[in-house]
């Protein structure tokens, strides 16, 4: 049986792959509101884990863009 910490970071991944495709950000504070109101110890796994893969997300974008650039500075720079 998953642990709640499991169970809230998969549902965060579910709800946000959700959000992305369907633009609702509500979503997840509807699907937060629904936890609450059973569970406070998933509804702060999902919250935790909705702010960390966002978080992660964003790092990722911006490492991206930062190799991006370097590639073509060094791309450039040799002529």
């Amino acid at each position: 049986m998953p642990t709640t910490e499991e169970l809230g970071i998969a549902l965060a991944a579910d709800v946000l792959k959700a959000v992305d495709e369907t633009g609702d950000e509500a979503l997840v504070t509807d699907i937060n509101k629904i936890i609450e109101a059973s569970s406070s110890a998933l509804q702060e796994a999902f919250m935790a884990a909705v702010r960390a893969q966002r978080a992660e997300a964003k790092a990722r974008q911006l490492l991206n863009t930062r190799i991006a650039r370097a590639k073509a500075a060094a791309k450039a720079a040799q002529g």
